[in-house]
């Protein structure tokens, strides 16, 4: 039973390009290219900590959030629930990582990410569904 839910954002600029943060992940041992992403309190509105995720590691903040996702993320093993938010009209700021949280922040037009995922160069569960969604979002915006 998880304590917090998985919040994840996809942070998307006017010309469709996505920014993403790489990571040691040690469970793995490997770096993992993925969406801003963070734990937030059962308690706590969703949305607030998505806020909170994507200024500390990316410096962004939006001026639009949509509620994407709602998912379990192994519903065989664990209630761990996800969350995810496409966040847009951004604009720049600094970075503001907690002390344990060393990671590079890339931006890939969704376009590349999506060859990114079919040569398993992104893994992360929570990115890959949250880039699949935004893409039929966008396609069923043409």
């Amino acid at each position: 039973h998880f304590k917090n839910l998985a919040i994840g954002i996809v942070p998307i600029d006017a010309n469709g390009c996505i920014y993403f943060v790489r990571q040691f992940r040690y469970v793995l041992n490997e770096y993992s290219l993925e969406i801003p992403e963070g734990g937030g309190p059962l308690d706590i509105d969703p949305l607030e900590t998505a806020k909170k995720e994507l200024k500390e590691e990316t410096g962004l903040g939006a001026g639009r959030w949509t509620n994407i996702l709602d998912m379990h993320l192994s519903n065989s093993v664990s209630d761990e629930r996800s969350i995810v938010y496409l966040a847009e009209e951004l604009t720049e700021g600094i970075p503001e990582p907690e002390d344990t949280e060393v990671f590079t922040i890339h931006r890939y037009h969704i376009d590349e990410v999506l060859k990114m995922i079919d040569r398993k160069e992104i893994t992360d569960a929570i990115t890959i569904a949250a880039i699949f969604k935004v893409k039929l979002m966008l396609l069923s915006k043409k």
